[in-house]
């Protein structure tokens, strides 16, 4: 899946939640409002939108804070 796929996703989420979309990889989560309970809707996007299940552990979870982590986090998964 690509960045940029990945990253509409992120938007969409945001969206529906009336928050402003991302402007920049380096914005933290915290900062835009992406919470963990988005984390998990945006995996499950990824999932129907790749027909793959998605592997990771807990650990790598954790080292996420920004919106590049997100993007790239997935990239590494799918």
């Amino acid at each position: 899946m690509e960045l940029s796929e990945t990253l509409t996703l992120m938007n969409m989420i945001l969206e529906k939640q009336n928050k402003e979309p991302i402007h920049s990889h380096d914005q933290k989560l915290r900062e835009i409002g992406f919470r963990s309970l988005d984390f998990s809707e945006l995996a499950l996007r990824v999932e129907m939108t790749t027909g793959k299940e998605l592997n990771f552990d807990a650990s790598h979870l954790r080292k996420i804070e920004t919106v590049s982590d997100v993007l790239e986090f997935f990239q590494e998964c799918a």
